[in-house]
């Protein structure tokens, strides 16, 4: 009897600190071009075990194999993340020196850990959900937008950041890797979305209310208010503004803005320009109905914070990172307590919106409500 398929590439992904262990004791592949070739090499290996998995399959997602290949870099990532932080030793040295030395970094030691728990996790899930015939759509949108935020500060944040002068051959393998997820938030998003079945008089009276009698949205949308605010101040502060209360904050309170390694100036722009507009859309949602596009772009937003400041803030705390752009010890608990609420603001507001959909359900028709009446 085969194994599950979500099973079947449990199995394979762990040949991935295997194949890392065996690169580093092979002197002739250390170096920059043969790291990519190998690199690319083992990926398309990884792919071909992937078909076999699934050859007697008759109709697979396609998802599935960007989702699977997905999880092999994950135990790459733990790997790195593992050795960085002094549990093993003898898999990743080669790598960093001639391949992609910016993953010793506090940030991308973050990074890997995320990748190697949380996603390796939801990887296995929506595998699972995929073959089983449940739906997995809501836990892909999680996905993707963790993964693109993952890739948007990543890869400008080397480019910009002490390691752009030190870019090598391997870097480049990164491209699958950053296009792969918005072609997958593409199809999940062009994909229906599975509503539940509310009467049209529950959808009629919820709408009805002003956010003034809905206190939860009221609240949620006071501290998406915060958010914003929260986002253009360190947005500014990195763009070196000379106002006294920037210059006291990257100083006094969180100096890893000014990190060399240019990972927190990257994700600070980022929010500037892309989470502080899609929170005053989030806003606008809460205050009017009938806004269904509410319930997927949440659950991506919230991925996207809860990846970014999960990096951000262990960064920020991280041996790796000089102790003098490390938190102050002063300072722990106001820093933390902010950056965490920026994390658990968006998780909240997603979670408000999946588990009771009705206030951004389409309006119903008056015509349609009222025969609905007289059927009761």
């Amino acid at each position: 009897m085969r194994p599950p398929v979500e099973v079947s590439v449990f199995l394979l992904s762990l040949l991935a600190p295997a194949v890392l262990y065996t690169l580093n004791n092979i002197p002739a592949l250390q170096e920059p071009l043969p790291i990519l070739g190998v690199g690319l090499v083992v990926l398309g290996s990884f792919l071909l075990l992937l078909s076999l998995v699934v050859r007697n399959k008759t109709k697979v997602d396609p998802l599935f194999y960007a989702f699977a290949e997905f999880a092999f870099t994950c135990l790459v990532g733990l790997t790195n993340a593992l050795e960085q932080d002094g549990f093993i030793s003898g898999f990743m040295r080669f790598y960093l020196k001639m391949g992609e030395p910016h993953l010793s970094t506090a940030y991308a030691i973050m990074m890997s850990y995320w990748e190697g728990v949380f996603h390796y996790i939801l990887f296995l899930v929506i595998i699972h959900c995929m073959f089983k015939g449940k739906p997995y759509r809501s836990l892909g949108l999680l996905w993707a937008g963790s993964s693109i935020a993952h890739q948007i500060v990543l890869i400008p944040g080397v480019v910009i950041g002490k390691y752009g002068s030190s870019i090598k051959p391997a870097f480049w393998r990164n491209t699958p890797f950053f296009v792969a997820p918005f072609w997958a938030a593409s199809v999940l998003f062009s994909r229906p979305r599975q509503m539940p079945i509310v009467k049209a008089d529950t959808i009629s009276a919820e709408q009805s209310k002003s956010l003034l009698r809905r206190p939860v949205d009221l609240l949620l949308s006071i501290l998406l208010l915060g958010t914003m605010a929260f986002s253009v101040f360190r947005g500014f502060v990195v763009l070196d503004c000379p106002l006294d209360a920037c210059f006291t904050y990257i100083y006094q309170y969180e100096p890893y803005l000014k990190d060399p390694v240019g990972f927190p100036r990257v994700m600070m722009l980022g929010y500037l320009f892309y989470a502080v507009p899609l929170v005053t859309i989030f806003i606008y949602g809460l205050m009017t109905p009938g806004c269904s596009w509410m319930l997927d772009w949440t659950l991506f937003f919230a991925g996207a914070m809860a990846q970014t400041q999960w990096c951000h803030i262990g960064a920020s705390l991280h041996s790796r990172t000089p102790f003098t752009y490390r938190v102050p010890a002063d300072k722990w608990w106001p820093v933390i307590t902010l950056n965490v609420l920026l994390a658990v603001v968006p998780t909240l507001l997603a979670l408000r919106c999946y588990t009771n959909p009705t206030y951004f359900m389409k309006p119903v028709p008056k015509g349609q409500s009222d025969k609905e009446k007289k059927k009761n």
